[in-house]
């Protein structure tokens, strides 16, 4: 398939500190100890898809992020890594490196993206439409958008939740309408020039964008040349080519109104019908050959949307990070690539447990690390190298490589970083401890983030 593939790997995203690092670049992070981006490399190895180019932020994560693919990667991938300038966007990112793509379709993908839904499907999709841009969307997760996630604790069920919205055919393989990261406060304008010319359109809010798309690379090449200060695919590119496609419909119109929950809110002389939650119907009847037509545009923009059983999330916010290292040891296992045990947990051979200490299910223990006696972990991810001690209780957490946990800390729904150490009867709840922190003795910190200065 002549495809070529773009992994945006990132950098160092604030959006993850203390988490990531100048030494741990967002797409090394450990996901149920295995570096964030070995999710996606994995999924084009699996639909052959094996020239890549990684693209990621800065020289010094490029360097390391090019370092640990090369040796895992050996004989089973071709990967050429290029670092760019940070805080780019995603469109600034291909923008750097446009000059290096030459085959006739170009697959580009989030390097943070954790999914079960193969690329190649969504590169076929995209090669039997002839389209312009397919843009694989997912159902939106339990937690919210990725997109929206916060950075944990409970100011998230206080945050405002952000939606997008999208317009598709009657065929759901057409994408007529988007608006992405809407805060549901506010309405959403849906002309009615684009449903005459379209005569039937479904409004979404239930999908998210998922961040893997499949463009003509031509189309690619000229927006990104024509429009210099774009700087993201989901909120600039991929609306400008979903607008331009039907720019030649009439004009003139008012606009219908998505409400707070995505249904089309219909006004009282308007011609339209709110037939149910996600749908309105104009009443002519659906001009699919417009679309096909250079009468209707000079593109075709479609999508390739994920049965609501495939696993799909982002990790781009530490609310996210907590939850996809919890799905990957629980309901997304098969994602892992590891074997589970009878208790439905992971204990490397090396580790060594205390006297009544016990590993729950929904739980990972990498090689080296040790536990003292009565020590009680329960759907968590510990890494490699660590020394805990006794009467430990560890609950809804990743701890990472090489941390020291004293006697008789509690750590509840938090993530502490590399060579941290905790003294004796540190309390931690809903925190983030950033690489190298020292945690005082009986020191009890609530939603916090401690990092060293």
């Amino acid at each position: 398939m002549d495809f070529q593939v773009v992994v945006l790997a990132g950098g160092t995203s604030e959006k993850l500190s203390p988490l990531v690092s100048k030494d741990v670049p967002k797409a090394l992070l450990p996901v149920a100890n295995r570096p964030a981006i070995s999710y996606v490399l994995d999924l084009l190895e699996s639909s052959d898809l094996k020239d890549i180019i990684v693209v990621v932020e800065g020289q010094e994560a490029a360097r390391l992020v090019g370092a640990w693919i090369s040796s895992a990667y050996l004989d089973r991938l071709v990967v050429e890594v290029v670092a760019v300038t940070e805080d780019i966007g995603t469109a600034g990112a291909l923008r750097a490196i446009s000059k290096r793509l030459v085959a006739n379709d170009v697959l580009v993908i989030s390097g943070d993206l954790v999914t079960d839904v193969l690329p190649g499907a969504v590169a076929a999709t995209h090669r039997r439409n002839g389209a312009a841009v397919t843009a694989l969307l997912c159902s939106v997760p339990v937690s919210g958008p990725s997109d929206a996630a916060s950075s944990g604790g409970k100011d998230k069920a206080k945050k405002p939740c952000r939606l997008n919205i999208v317009g598709l055919d009657i065929t759901r393989q057409f994408l007529l309408h988007v608006v992405s990261g809407t805060d549901v406060e506010k309405d959403v304008r849906v002309y009615k020039r684009k449903i005459r010319a379209v005569g039937q359109m479904e409004i979404r809010s239930d999908l998210m964008d998922a961040h893997l798309y499949a463009f003509n690379r031509t189309t690619l090449q000229d927006v990104l040349e024509q429009k210099e200060a774009y700087r993201s695919i989901r909120l600039e590119v991929l609306p400008y080519l979903v607008k331009s496609q039907l720019r030649s419909a009439p004009s003139g119109g008012e606009g219908t109104i998505v409400d707070e929950t995505g249904n089309v809110v219909v006004p009282p002389s308007s011609n339209l019908q709110c037939l149910s939650q996600h749908r309105a119907i104009a009443p002519s009847a659906f001009k699919q050959d417009l679309l096909a037509s250079s009468g209707g545009g000079t593109h075709r923009c479609c999508v390739y949307i994920a049965s609501k059983n495939k696993y799909c999330h982002r990790l781009n916010s530490i609310q996210a990070y907590c939850d996809i290292n919890r799905d990957v040891i629980g309901e997304a296992s098969h994602l892992s690539g590891y074997s589970f045990s009878s208790h439905n947990n992971i204990i490397h051979p090396s580790c060594v447990l205390g006297s009544k200490s016990t590993v729950g299910p929904q739980c990972m223990l990498a090689e080296g690390s040790q536990l003292g006696d009565k020590c009680g972990v329960k759907r968590s991810v510990i890494g490699r190298h660590c020394r805990i001690g006794s009467n430990v209780k560890i609950v809804n957490s990743v701890v990472m490589n090489h941390v020291v946990i004293e006697d008789g800390c509690h750590i509840q729904g938090s993530v502490v970083c590399n060579n941290v150490q905790l003294q004796e009867r540190a309390v931690l709840k809903d925190c983030q401890v950033g690489a190298g922190y020292t945690v005082t003795t009986g020191s009890d910190h609530k939603s916090e983030s401690l990092a060293r200065k």
